[in-house]
């Protein structure tokens, strides 16, 4: 589990597009499971984790048309 201490959208995204299954957790935010290089909902989510969710995979879509 990779703990963030600042929520970065760009550096969270890089390290999920990287590891592609895993866990992180962001303080202020909570933990975060991610499969398949994408950020998942946790089961209680509530609006800041829909938030960010879109940001972050929106940050990996980035990433993934620069490399292409």
């Amino acid at each position: 589990m990779r703990l963030f201490k600042r929520y970065m959208p760009g550096m969270i995204a890089k390290h999920v597009s990287r590891l592609f299954k895993g866990r992180i957790y962001i303080y202020g935010i909570g933990t975060f499971e991610f499969d398949n290089g994408k950020l998942i909902l946790p089961e209680r989510a509530e609006h800041r984790h829909f938030q960010t969710v879109k940001e972050v995979n929106l940050e990996i879509k980035k990433l993934r048309c620069a490399y292409a």
